[in-house]
């Protein structure tokens, strides 16, 4: 497939990983990670190994330089088990970029400015020439929230959805209130309304979460994975008046 902006840093790398996609799998997501290794070159390396099996389509290095691993109309390995709004084959109906960042295990740091605007104009490349709705950028952890926690919490979302790439809540830090979150609405062990409404919101948002009524370990993975995204600045997985608020106003926006 070619590649329309000739203003970026391509480059091939070709990854052996990949497969075609199904017959009329469309490409409605768009997946972002951080590779998690030590090196950049670990993480190309592995990205191109056969015995690994895993690959994405595109991998941005901290100097903003891309690698094309995978042509985008074929199925990249890059999201394993996950899930979103119901869809549990989420490798044949997204892209995948790979950003390098050590992550959490090897020293985990902002991402260099120069990569993200790398990034945002990728991303504003590939949603020209897909269907991928603005609430279908989103995060490895966002998909495969019990296992994954990237890009990760200093990863600039915010600063993406200003692009136009992807949702960011319209609210004030701290909002509702006086910037201070509250006591729970909903924490673990509770049950109720308010935890079943809880549920349902994030699902209606897009993730897999139990609708149970009572808030339970998976319930609170999925909110620590809502926070992660929307809600940085403190991630605890605990449903207080601001993480309910940022919901409401992305089901809002998500709803336009």
């Amino acid at each position: 497939m070619p590649f329309p902006s000739q203003a970026l840093a391509l480059h091939d790398c070709p990854s052996p990983n990949h497969e075609p996609r199904p017959a009329g799998a469309r490409v409605e997501l768009l997946i972002l990670h951080y590779t998690g290794m030590a090196t950049a070159e670990a993480a190309r390396q592995r990205l191109c190994d056969a015995a690994a099996k895993v690959s994405s389509h595109y991998l941005i290095d901290e100097d903003g330089t891309i690698l094309r691993l995978v042509s985008e109309d074929h199925r990249a390995w890059h999201a394993g088990v996950s899930c979103w709004a119901g869809q549990r084959d989420v490798n044949s109906h997204s892209i995948g970029i790979e950003l390098v960042n050590p992550g959490h295990e090897f020293g985990y740091r902002p991402f260099p400015s120069v990569q993200m605007a790398t990034l945002a104009a990728l991303a504003k490349d590939i949603l020209a020439r897909h269907p991928i709705p603005a609430h279908g950028v989103l995060g490895h952890s966002d998909v495969a929230p019990a296992r994954k926690a990237d890009p990760g919490e200093l990863f600039d979302w915010q600063g993406l959805a200003a692009q136009g790439i992807g949702l960011w809540p319209d609210l004030a830090k701290g909002a509702p209130g006086t910037g201070d979150s509250g006591e729970p609405i909903c924490a673990l062990g509770s049950d109720g309304p308010a935890v079943r409404d809880l549920q349902a919101k994030l699902a209606a948002y897009g993730y897999d979460v139990p609708c149970t009524g009572t808030y339970d370990e998976a319930t609170a993975v999925v909110v620590t994975a809502f926070q992660r995204h929307f809600r940085p600045w403190r991630i605890d997985g605990q449903g207080d008046a601001e993480t309910l608020a940022r919901l409401d106003n992305l089901l809002k926006l998500k709803d336009k």
